[in-house]
């Protein structure tokens, strides 16, 4: 079994998540949510889903560029 690697960003990018589940909570829920509890939020994204939302995208791109591949064989002479 694969060791589990954690999606990794900038302390920036972390931050700026946060406030989007912050403003999320707020105009949705009429919830005042903390940095703490906004900072668990993403983590808890980054540690459990953002692996899988990778895994569609490597899929998708693996697709795609396969399909082209495919599409290369149409030119021979």
């Amino acid at each position: 079994m694969q060791k589990k690697e954690r999606i990794s960003l900038t302390k920036e990018k972390k931050d700026a998540m946060a406030e989007a589940v912050k403003r999320y909570f707020l105009n949705e829920r009429d919830e005042d949510l903390g940095d703490l509890a906004a900072g668990l939020i993403v983590n808890f994204i980054i540690d459990e889903l953002a692996p899988e939302f990778y895994n569609q995208g490597v899929y998708d791109a693996y697709r795609y560029m396969n399909e082209r591949t495919e599409d290369l064989l149409t030119i021979q002479l």
